[in-house]
């Protein structure tokens, strides 16, 4: 199985927050878009961690991490009238993108994404 986490979903695991176990439990290829890397990373930045800190969680070695490309901002773009009145980031969408491009299942934590018609199946895990 192929799963594509957003940054909510890589959060949850990482600081063991509501949902963790169960995305934990996701067996199978993980993959993160940049995109969502960064906003994980700006998080703990922001939360004051160091790069280096940032780095030793090793996040990075924890997941497939996929550069944004052109297909995927097209597609981004594309899902943005669809995500508007749900306020999905360009994060969000990015993470969608990848997902659609790889017949993947998305994992998030946050509950706007509930019932989203994306072409792509959405579990959210809390």
């Amino acid at each position: 199985m192929i799963w594509v986490l957003d940054s909510s979903a890589i959060l949850a695991s990482f600081l063991v927050e509501p949902g963790a176990d169960y995305i934990d439990s996701r067996m199978g290829t993980r993959l993160v878009s940049s995109v969502n890397l960064a906003e994980v990373a700006t998080k703990f930045i922001e939360r004051g961690s160091s790069y280096e800190e940032f780095r030793a969680l090793k996040i990075v070695e924890a997941y497939t991490i996929i550069d944004f490309n052109i297909d995927q901002a097209l597609v981004s773009a594309k899902l943005r009238p669809l995500t508007k009145n749900r306020g999905l980031s360009l994060g969000d969408r990015a993470c969608l993108a990848l997902a659609i491009q790889q017949g993947a299942t998305v994992l998030t934590a946050d509950r706007a994404w509930a019932g989203l018609d994306v072409r792509v199946k959405v579990e959210v895990v809390r």
